[in-house]
C-alpha cells in the first residue's frame, strides 16, 4: 500500500513538474494509430503531428527566452549583493566610500557615498523602494535563490521538451514510412491485377 502511494505521488510530481507541456505519446503500433478518429489519412495524421511539433517549438522559444532573462538577472543580483555586503562593512566607519556608478550605457560618474544604513532598490515597473541594508540583503538573497531555482526548473523543462521533440519526430517518420509502405503495396497490387 505504501509503495503504491509513493509511486502515485511520484507520477503526480512528474506531471506537475512539467505542467503545461503535453507529453508526446510514442506510436508503437502505427496501424492502430491510423485507425483512431481524426487519422483517416496519413496526411491528416502527419498534419496533426506537425502541429504538435510546432507547438513544442513555440514552447521552446518561450522557455529559451525566459532562460536568457534569468541568466542575465542572476549576475546582476549577485553583483548587487556584493555591493550591499561592501556597504555593510563600510557603514561602521566614518569615512565616505569612493565609487563609480552607471549613468547610462558606458557612462560612469565618480561618487563619494557617506556611510549609510539605507539603500534604494529598483523593483521593476519603474518602482524603487528604500530598504535597510539588512532587509535589502535578505530580499536579494531570496530573489537570487528563486531565480536559481527557476533556472534549474527551466532547464529541466527544456530537457523534457527536447524529449518530446524527438518522440514527435520519430512518430512523424513512422507514420510517413507506414504510408510509403502502404502506397507501394497498393501499387504492387494494382500492377499485379492489371497483368
Amino acid at each position: 500500500m505504501a509503495a503504491t502511494i509513493e509511486t502515485s505521488s511520484a507520477v503526480q510530481a512528474t506531471k506537475k513538474k512539467h505542467l503545461g507541456i503535453p507529453e508526446a505519446v510514442f506510436v508503437e503500433d502505427v496501424d492502430s494509430f491510423m485507425k483512431q478518429p481524426g487519422n483517416e489519412t496519413a496526411d491528416s495524421a502527419l498534419r496533426k503531428l506537425d502541429e504538435q511539433y510546432q507547438k513544442y517549438k513555440y514552447m521552446e522559444l518561450n522557455l529559451s527566452q525566459k532562460k536568457l532573462r534569468l541568466k542575465s538577472q542572476i549576475p546582476q543580483i549577485t553583483q548587487t549583493l556584493e555591493i550591499l555586503r561592501h556597504m555593510q562593512k563600510k557603514k561602521e566607519t566614518t569615512d565616505p566610500m569612493e565609487t563609480h556608478f552607471l549613468l547610462a550605457d558606458n557612462v560612469y560618474c565618480k561618487a563619494s557615498v557617506p556611510p549609510t544604513d539605507k539603500v534604494c532598490l529598483w523593483l521593476g515597473a519603474n518602482v524603487m523602494l528604500e530598504y535597510d541594508i539588512d532587509e535589502a540583503q535578505a530580499l536579494l538573497e531570496k530573489n537570487l535563490s528563486t531565480a536559481s531555482r527557476n533556472l534549474e526548473t527551466l532547464e529541466d523543462d527544456l530537457d523534457f521538451l527536447r524529449d518530446q521533440f524527438t518522440t514527435t519526430e520519430v512518430n512523424m517518420a513512422r507514420v510517413y514510412n507506414w504510408d510509403v509502405k502502404r502506397r507501394s503495396k497498393e501499387n504492387l497490387l494494382k500492377s499485379v491485377a492489371k497483368s
